[in-house]
């Protein structure tokens, strides 16, 4: 290794759970990198000056999770086309000061479906949350052609409302539904996406397995703990299963390769999240 070391980081908080320091740094070393990647929580309320010092230390590069991806965009200097389609960042590239931002969570989430060559025509989607990441999946849906719609269903209605109308500036038939009454709906769809952080402090799945189509998609984005409630009940209910860290590989991926220029390598990224017990059954 050659040269300064550059400095990447995840701000978020809660930000202990995060695996993506591990994996990047992982794959940092495959490569053979002078690179590091650390954690920082930063509150809510903080994240200005947060942004500030993060540019005074000349940060190479960041991931923005959970409460931030939306508000941190007022403190950027550009936007990708994803970052403008999602109005939601996950990545933030620095050159020469400048920071750029970008949504790489649009294409994580859709390459484990498309991996599983899942077909889009006429699906049904129950949408839980309308965060940043729950915009990230409503931009993915919008680029697969043939949707029916998507119910997004949460706590807050106005953002759910907010989340309505971003998908229906991108061609996507949407509709909000109260969080509270997702099993009145989730047995007529094809794919349940928890894009809301229930799950990670090992919360019920607000969703049984008698609500739960047999056949369907579910869609857990929490990726620590790797089987949370919802999906224990999908497995019940005899439905497909996508893992929260499939998503994680695969938008920590994209971010790399933003960042580096290089292509990412994907299974010393994943070997690292799941260590030598390997993929759950």
């Amino acid at each position: 290794m050659q040269g300064s070391t550059k400095t990447y980081c995840i701000i978020g908080d809660p930000i202990q759970h995060s695996l993506s320091p591990g994996m990047q740094n992982a794959a940092f070393a495959a490569l053979r990198l002078n690179c590091t990647y650390i954690a920082f929580r930063v509150p809510a309320g903080e994240l200005k000056e947060s942004i500030e010092s993060l540019r005074s230390i000349n940060i190479s590069g960041f991931n923005v999770t959970v409460p931030h991806k939306i508000e941190v965009i007022k403190y950027l200097d550009e936007l990708d086309a994803s970052a403008k389609k999602t109005r939601a960042v996950n990545t933030v590239k620095s050159v020469e000061g400048i920071l750029k931002g970008y949504n790489t969570d649009i294409d994580g989430f859709i390459g484990p479906l498309r991996e599983r060559h899942v077909d889009f025509n006429g699906m049904r989607v129950l949408l839980l949350g309308a965060g940043g990441a729950a915009r990230a999946v409503v931009a993915a849906l919008s680029e697969e052609s043939g949707m029916a719609n998507v119910i997004i269903a949460n706590r807050d209605m106005e953002k759910a409302k907010e989340l309505v109308k971003i998908g229906s500036d991108i061609g996507l038939k949407c509709e909000t539904l109260p969080l509270e009454n997702v099993q009145d709906v989730s047995p007529e769809c094809d794919l349940v996406v928890n894009a809301t952080t229930l799950g990670l402090n090992n919360e019920p799945s607000i969703i049984d397995h008698k609500h739960i189509r047999k056949g369907s998609i579910v869609y857990e984005i929490v990726y620590r703990p790797v089987v949370t409630e919802l999906i224990e009940n999908a497995k019940h209910a005899q439905a497909t299963v996508v893992y929260g860290y499939e998503m994680l590989i695969e938008q920590g991926a994209k971010a790399f390769e933003i960042w580096t220029g290089l292509s990412a390598p994907r299974e010393a990224m994943k070997k690292n999240l799941l260590g030598i017990s390997g993929e759950p059954v």
